[in-house]
């Protein structure tokens, strides 16, 4: 609910909000040092996320891998083929 509609002025609903924007900056520091730190670990989270991706689209998106009744076994293959084929292309590059 607007503060406005609680029975503050314009005045005072306005310097609340403005208020509530001090923590921003000290914010956005402590995010900067964060990405600082951990960016020698970026790859190692992006990779993982996108093992986690690819898994979900296996699971979720593709039926046919799931007809059987054998989705585990299907998801475990596909990833395992897709760790292969990426081991292959760094090899060979």
């Amino acid at each position: 609910m607007p503060l406005r509609a609680e029975g503050f002025s314009a005045l005072r609903s306005f310097w609340y909000g403005q208020l509530s924007a001090v923590v921003e900056p000290a914010a956005a520091v402590i995010g900067a040092a964060f990405v600082t730190i951990a960016e020698p670990s970026l790859p190692y989270a992006l990779s993982f996320a996108a093992g986690a991706m690819i898994f979900v689209v296996v699971e979720e998106v593709i039926p046919e891998s799931q007809r059987v009744g054998n989705t585990d076994l299907s998801a475990i293959c596909l990833l395992f083929g897709f760790v292969v084929m990426t081991i292959l292309d760094v090899a060979l590059s």
